[in-house]
């Protein structure tokens, strides 16, 4: 197939980008500087320089196109997460960009939309299992997912496939909030949001990459895109402390978190969220079955990547 990515260059966008290559599939995604169109180039991508709220450039960027993933985002840095005018950007993105995005693949012909959204607007479920069917809920944070997939859904409506992967929290590396948790944890300081029995569920970006791939042999609908075995918010940090090879010392900010109400509530909920429905539709299945397993993974890989760059800068 030609897929187009939006987001190409970005935490899930770049696994998406090898996986789809690797699959086979002629790969076009946006880049808007001559950096960022390297590194497609280097991945065998063609990179295409457009923005992504002009709908004409997009209808003539989208031509002959067969899918469209879009995985753009904006997500500010971890210390301003907590500020609501920090996502105005990625607001804009996620509503007015999967506007554009939908209305140029109408007009292009594309057959197939992707868009990624997030799993922590499901509602707090305990230690209940969430499916897709499972009710959502509309805080203000969510708003901008909520429009996301409505645009999906309006590209469903006049015919085409439209698939939302609701994504469960990203770590890994590329990943830049958990490279920021890693780091801290080796300070012996990890994150932790909300009460420690509460579950949270993430997905290695390469997991959540393949997943983008494998999407596209799944029919329209709502697919949660997370690891097999949701973790407690305390097991999630022990993990994290473990991988890093410390010993937890404080978990920060805890239940504190929950004095922020709408502004943390996308991760102090407690959300042990299902992926079966995807396993069985697309035939995937993550590589790293939880935290655990997938932490481990990226205090290796980050490792490797410190120990090359010391090599480059050793004259």
């Amino acid at each position: 197939m030609r897929v187009f990515v939006t987001g190409g260059t970005g935490a899930v966008g770049r696994y998406a980008v090898d996986a789809l290559v690797s699959a086979g599939h002629d790969v076009t995604a946006l880049a808007r500087s001559p950096h960022k169109a390297e590194t497609l180039r280097a991945q065998g991508a063609a990179p295409v320089d457009v923005s992504l709220f002009d709908v004409e450039a997009l209808t003539n960027a989208f031509a002959d196109h067969d899918a469209v993933a879009n995985l753009a985002s904006a997500l500010p840095p971890t210390s301003r997460f907590v500020l609501p005018s920090a996502w105005h950007e990625n607001n804009r993105v996620r509503s007015d960009g999967s506007r554009a995005v939908v209305d140029a693949a109408r007009r292009a012909g594309v057959r197939t939309v992707v868009q990624e959204s997030v799993s922590m607007i499901y509602r707090d479920h305990g230690d209940a299992w969430i499916d897709e069917h499972a009710p959502t809920d509309r805080f203000p944070m969510a708003a901008a997912n909520h429009a996301a997939e409505a645009n999906a859904a309006r590209f469903a409506a006049a015919g085409g496939t439209g698939i939302v992967l609701r994504f469960g929290w990203f770590y890994g590396p590329g990943a830049t909030h958990s490279e920021e948790f890693f780091a801290l944890a080796r300070r012996h300081l990890c994150v932790s949001m909300g009460r420690p029995d509460t579950y949270v569920s993430s997905i290695h970006v390469d997991d959540a990459g393949k997943a983008v791939e494998a999407s596209l042999r799944a029919t329209g609908g709502v697919y949660n895109i997370v690891d097999d075995e949701p973790l407690t918010k305390r097991a999630y940090a022990d993990a994290l402390a473990e991988a890093a090879g410390v010993r937890v010392a404080l978990r920060l900010p805890g239940r504190a978190a929950l004095l922020l109400g709408n502004r943390t509530t996308s991760l102090t909920r407690s959300l042990r969220v299902s992926n079966a429905s995807f396993r069985t539709e697309a035939g995937w299945r993550p590589r790293y079955a939880n935290a655990r397993d997938g932490w481990h993974a990226t205090a290796e890989a980050l490792a490797t990547a410190a120990g090359t760059a010391r090599h480059r800068a050793t004259p």
